[in-house]
């Protein structure tokens, strides 16, 4: 059953345009086609690339944040109660009033505890700053080798300055040594954000980050196996470019660099946009779409590519319209708007006005509108040193 299931995958027919077959893709001394069976070499990398990220953010970004003033926010903890913690790992995080009014019953709290403590045990789940800024450290890192590494690696191909280049003589396109590396590096990082998602920073758009790299991994390793290998390194060094500026301004933006962070935010911004909403369709999708079609017929590959390829820029849409926004309020009120991405964390203002009104209601705030000769109007001049205070607030008489 394995057997005919592998066959049936790698059917000719699915991969490559009509008239070519595998036998046509046949490797010689001189020549090397891409291996489906060369991408089982991103896991081990994958792995790598976690254990380097560990070792680079303790001995490297940690240290460094601590440098550059990156403080961690004391929260106050949860007081530990069996009831709610077991009614917040097992069914929900941030209960409805119902369901806060019953579990106050069954605490015998009131119902204004109860809901304090969910809110500190949620801040306590959430990731640190220092955690946030080691993270964005890494990315940054890796962003920037990746770029780099891409232009590098292409600015002497014909393909990124004539976009027809890319399907000359395709399907037949030698796979050269350095495209092999610079897909491995890639492909082995999108893996190994996917081995660390249950322990990186969860943001609001986490979903979409997910659909993201499902569908980068499903289009790299797919551009490999069918030797979309020129499309293909258009597309990493597109992504790159624009998310070298977004990580250093996240980083800007922890150290409480407040114009760095604006001038950096303001230039991603416009990177990205370029990039994603111009560069992409024309260099990327109408290179796919159209020009493809001048050298063959469509085959189950091509709208399968152009199909992850609709998926990425409906994403770059997406977020576009965040960050779009975000450039609004900017220029309305003269400052970044906080990351409508990022889970904010909640604040104990509500406690310190709970703390004042019932002070108020015992009576034990006392009256600070006093004249500077210590009297108090009240129907005429009274001294202040003849009445006293009561408990519930009110004024006697001496």
């Amino acid at each position: 059953m394995a057997r005919s299931l592998n066959e049936w995958l790698w059917q000719h027919e699915f991969w490559l345009p009509p008239g070519i077959t595998w036998e046509d893709m046949q490797e010689s001394e001189d020549v090397h086609y891409p291996q489906p069976r060369d991408l089982l070499l991103s896991i081990p990398f994958a792995l790598i690339l976690v254990v380097i990220r560990c070792a680079f953010e303790r001995a490297i970004a940690l240290p460094l944040s601590s440098k550059l003033g990156v403080r961690d926010k004391q929260r106050p903890k949860a007081q530990p109660n069996p009831t709610l913690e077991t009614f917040y790992s097992t069914r929900c995080k941030n209960p409805e009033d119902g369901e806060l009014i019953s579990l106050a019953k069954q605490c015998d709290l009131p119902v204004r505890k109860v809901e304090r403590w969910f809110r500190r045990r949620r801040n306590t789940d959430r990731p640190s700053l220092s955690k946030k800024f080691c993270e964005a450290c890494w990315r940054f890192t890796f962003y920037i080798i990746s770029f780099f590494t891409g232009l590098a690696v292409l600015y002497d191909k014909p393909w990124l300055w004539d976009h027809r280049e890319c399907w000359t003589g395709y399907p037949q396109q030698p796979l050269q040594p350095s495209l092999f590396w610079y897909y491995l590096l890639e492909l082995s990082f999108y893996w190994s954000l996917v081995f660390t998602l249950p322990f990186d920073v969860k943001r609001k758009d986490f979903k979409e980050q997910i659909v993201h790299h499902a569908a980068t991994i499903f289009l790299i390793s797919f551009s490999y196996c069918a030797n979309y290998i020129r499309i293909g390194t258009l597309v990493m060094v597109i992504h790159d470019a624009s998310d070298c500026f977004l990580e250093p301004t996240k980083i800007f933006n922890y150290m409480k660099w407040k114009k760095t962070c604006d001038s950096l935010f303001m230039i991603f911004s416009a990177v990205f946009l370029i990039s994603r909403l111009v560069i992409f369709p024309y260099t990327v999708l109408y290179n796919t779409y159209y020009y493809s079609m001048e050298i063959f017929q469509p085959f189950f590959g091509y709208y399968f590519m152009n199909a992850l390829l609709i998926i990425l820029q409906l994403l770059h849409v997406f977020w576009s319209c965040l960050i779009i926004h975000m450039v609004y309020k900017f220029i309305l009120q003269g400052t970044m708007e906080k990351d409508m991405r990022s889970d904010t964390e909640e604040s104990d203002k509500d406690e310190e006005r709970e703390k004042i009104r019932e002070k108020e209601k015992n009576g034990i705030t006392y009256f600070s509108n006093v004249t500077s000769n210590n009297y108090i109007q009240r129907n005429g001049s009274e001294p202040l040193n003849n009445r006293t205070h009561l408990t519930n607030g009110h004024v006697k008489e001496r």
